[in-house]
């Protein structure tokens, strides 16, 4: 096997290993968002809802710009976090939606709904932090 074969096997394991490590920061997003005490079950269902929207537009992204759908997943689980906490720190859901909105802010164009939904979710979990 020449260095060539090696690089393209070793792209693609990591490849497959970032996909994923995203997948499971999704997963442990929707799990956070069912869980979530205190969280009414219309928006928990519409939260959930924006979540699989999210899960569909980040694998997508994923193909072409795989670390940006990573920091957009992460940063989509963190704010979720923060927002659900016992005692949520509103300057810390704040922190971690701002992150959230410059993580797809590059992506206005080129992928409107993931924006939308990304949008959508910040809005919601910024309600719930005050």
């Amino acid at each position: 096997m020449g260095d060539a074969s090696v690089w393209e096997t070793s792209g693609g394991i990591r490849a497959a290993v970032e996909a994923t490590m995203i997948e499971e920061t999704l997963r442990k997003l929707e799990e956070r968002l069912g869980g979530a005490e205190g969280l009414d079950e219309t928006r928990k269902r519409e939260l959930l809802a924006l979540v699989n929207a999210l899960k569909e537009e980040v694998r997508g992204l994923s193909q072409t710009h795989r670390e940006e759908a990573g920091s957009i997943a992460g940063f989509a689980q963190l704010s979720a976090y923060e927002a659900t906490r016992k005692r949520p720190d509103p300057a810390l859901v704040g922190l971690s939606l701002e992150g959230l909105k410059r993580a797809v802010a590059a992506f206005e164009t080129s992928h409107p709904r993931l924006v939308q939904t990304v949008n959508h979710i910040s809005q919601i979990l910024a309600n719930l932090g005050i």
